[in-house]
């Protein structure tokens, strides 16, 4: 838990501190900001699991060679609506945020259009690019691979990753849907958290080195996350590996090494980004009559508990957002000291 008594820390307080911590590293000053923005927001959602924590593991990664620093983007444009960008193994955000400013500027001539990426490394959260996409009006279609976690259905080794995919959904003058899930019941980040505080964890969450589920997190962390729904996360993690690792010309399934057990390796890893320009559907006025009413209808769901109402993917998100905007967002002090240690020579 973060102490209530951290100092509050506005977005561009966010941005600057992590920035300079990759410049320190010889990251060129544009892409260390577009990197930082990105982990930024992750922090400013919530979703501190893919913020400013992952300063300490990428530069880590980059001072070991896991990450290359000089890396140059290759783009290739391989049908007027289909592109591949190939992120030479720098830093994931760049290629990212490439890759979706170029799916968006293809998008707007064809109304729907994919951007894959390969030779990536880990690219933060991805609610943070369907936001970005929704607010210049884009449907969107997001995903990447991972390193394995996960064993297939029946098998007791891990062969997949627990590879997240997002879904953005724009409401013109309202706020979008965003759906930012990973594969398994619950993120390694969680049964970390539950070793540190000393606590166990549900028996659906983890499996032993054996195969067998387990309350214990440090057995859970020797051994491989349940996908959820069983046979049907399986199926979506594979799915996600196809596009991302597969198709994309990047590394996929077992062949994707372990930034936790080789930071010095180069992942290679991929990301596809599918957007529709939901201004060829129709206007502004149509779609957010349309957004307003199916969202009010699921918000008006009676609640089963009243002191906790339905509410819609991206609620939760957008909220912490708009607080972290005004009141500012509270990191670990000694995450703070340490990201400010790697920047002194900046």
């Amino acid at each position: 838990m973060t102490d209530a008594s951290a100092p509050l820390l506005k977005e561009e307080e966010l941005v600057t501190l992590a920035c300079r911590a990759f410049e320190a590293q010889g990251v060129a000053r544009d892409r260390a900001r577009v990197t930082a923005q990105i982990l930024a927001l992750g922090d400013m959602m919530g979703i501190h699991t893919h913020g400013l924590l992952r300063v300490v593991n990428y530069c880590e990664r980059m001072s070991l060679g896991g990450i290359d620093v000089d890396a140059e983007l290759e783009i290739e444009t391989l049908a007027p609506a289909l592109a591949r960008v190939d992120g030479h193994a720098g830093l994931g955000p760049v290629t990212g945020i490439t890759a979706l400013e170029l799916t968006m500027e293809a998008a707007r001539k064809t109304g729907i259009a994919a951007t894959f990426c390969k030779g990536s490394s880990h690219f933060g959260a991805i609610a943070p690019y369907s936001l970005l996409a929704a607010e210049q009006g884009f449907a969107s279609i997001i995903a990447t691979n991972a390193s394995v976690t996960i064993a297939p259905t029946g098998g007791s080794e891990a062969r997949l990753g627990n590879n997240p995919i997002g879904f953005g959904f724009p409401d013109p003058g309202g706020d979008p849907v965003l759906i930012d899930m990973a594969i398994s019941v619950a993120a390694r980040g969680k049964i970390r958290a539950a070793l540190k505080e000393g606590k166990s964890i549900p028996e659906d969450w983890a499996t032993d080195r054996d195969g067998r589920p387990t309350s214990d997190p440090a057995e859970a962390l020797k051994g491989f996350l349940q996908p959820m729904g069983g046979h049907k996360g399986y199926g979506l993690s594979l799915a996600v590996d196809m596009l991302c690792g597969v198709l994309s010309g990047a590394t996929y399934l077992t062949h994707v090494s372990s930034w936790v057990d080789h930071p010095e390796a180069q992942q290679k890893i991929g990301h596809v980004f599918i957007l529709i320009d939901t201004g060829k559907l129709g206007s502004p006025d149509w779609l957010a009559k349309r957004m307003r009413d199916a969202t009010s209808l699921l918000r008006e769901t009676p609640a089963s508990d009243p002191s906790r109402p339905v509410m819609v993917p991206g609620d939760r998100e957008l909220a912490r957002l708009s607080a972290a905007r005004t009141e500012g967002v509270r990191l670990d002090a000694s995450l703070v000291e340490e990201i400010r240690a790697l920047g002194a020579g900046a």
